[in-house]
């Protein structure tokens, strides 16, 4: 069989063998629930539990009462705009360069109990204009769009954003971001992060939500393991994070989260390869790239062909891409690209090779 060229990691990253191996060994000989148990083999989950949350911890300059196992990043946003509902009619602030999951919770609360959505305006770059950043209750900023691959300067739009609200709630959408460089919570300063596992080589199904200050907040959701006591009049919960946890942790994905962040550190995408791509793509008349040759990814429009027929044309040829509105309506319709949009995307186990193969397929198709 020819070999495939998988050029989607913005989607989901390709897996090492060390997070297929630990995951493989913890299925086989490890496997038990966790914070359950008094057996061995339980207190060794446990362990594997709090090593799993103090190396996420050590990965984005948090501490590990600070970090919430989720399904992902969508979850995890998801999880933020509920846990915020004792704020009463909130002002928002949004941007065109947010994901579906980062924006829709608030646009869907808007609509049931008032909340304000305000869009902050971006500049000629597309980036989010600090100086234009508006007063609001909440600020979600989405750190790189999965369309553009331009990294935003988080730091400043929250300290911008303070300097009209000192007491703004700030959410960070990290889940492209933190494949392409290091994530530093305490210089951020953000309130709330989100990212998934399998954007960076970990399972899909598991996520982390970062929390400044957990103990400000109470649980929005609610069943086993996250209970000190409980009687008919009163509930009493566990400390932060068990009081985020309810129910059975994604025990066999938390397993290969240390061996997939071990990996992504020592080893992250060549973006060579991208700037590769793109000149080699720029020049051909049809073809149009929406992103710039140092961007994190090459997203593009086809000009004589529907993108899903190029899509299907270049998964013909051996190349496995994105292809449609990647869930970011917003910024589809801000460029233009009423029809949706292709975009290549590169992990640390893609080669020169692999972008030249890809090249010469869409070459081929666009002819």
């Amino acid at each position: 069989m020819n070999k495939i060229i998988y050029l989607d990691a913005a989607a989901s990253y390709l897996k090492p063998d060390s997070v297929i191996d630990a995951e493989t060994d913890f299925l086989r000989h490890g496997y038990a629930n966790a914070g359950r148990g008094v057996c061995a083999r339980a207190a060794a989950v446990d362990n594997m539990v709090l090593s799993a949350r103090a190396r996420v911890a050590r990965f984005i300059g948090a501490a590990p009462h600070q970090i919430v196992f989720t399904s992902g990043a969508t979850d995890g946003l998801n999880r933020v705009c509920a846990m915020l509902r004792g704020m009463e009619k909130p002002v928002v602030a949004v941007s065109d360069l947010d994901h579906h999951s980062a924006r829709l919770p608030w646009t869907l609360r808007a609509a049931q109990d008032g909340a304000e959505i305000v869009v902050m305006e971006l500049n000629k770059n597309y980036d989010i204009d600090i100086s234009k950043i508006p007063r609001v209750d909440v600020i979600v900023i989405t750190a790189m769009s999965n369309v553009l691959g331009r990294a935003q300067n988080v730091g400043a739009i929250i300290a911008a954003a303070r300097t009209k609200n000192p007491n703004v709630i700030s959410i960070v959408d990290a889940a492209q971001y933190v494949v392409h460089d290091e994530i530093d919570v305490r210089k951020w300063n953000c309130d709330f992060l989100c990212f998934s596992g399998h954007k960076i080589g970990a399972d899909t199904g598991v996520g982390v939500m970062y929390i400044k200050n957990p103990d400000d907040f109470s649980p929005d959701k609610f069943g086993g393991g996250m209970v000190k006591r409980v009687t008919d009049s009163d509930i009493i919960f566990n400390d932060a994070p068990d009081k985020f946890e309810a129910g059975t942790l994604p025990l066999t994905q938390i397993s290969g989260m240390m061996p997939a962040i071990d990996c992504l550190v020592q080893r992250r995408p060549d973006l060579n390869l991208v700037k590769y791509m793109y000149d080699e793509l720029a020049g051909i008349s049809g073809v149009k790239i929406v992103t710039e040759r140092d961007a994190a990814l090459l997203t593009f429009e086809v000009e004589r062909m529907h993108v899903l027929d190029f899509g299907a044309l270049v998964g013909a040829g051996g190349v496995c891409m994105r292809v449609g509105n990647m869930c970011a309506s917003w910024i589809h319709s801000r460029l233009g690209l009423n029809s949706g949009s292709a975009r290549l995307s590169v992990g640390a186990y893609n080669t020169m090779d692999d972008a030249r193969v890809a090249v010469d397929v869409i070459k081929r198709v666009l002819k």
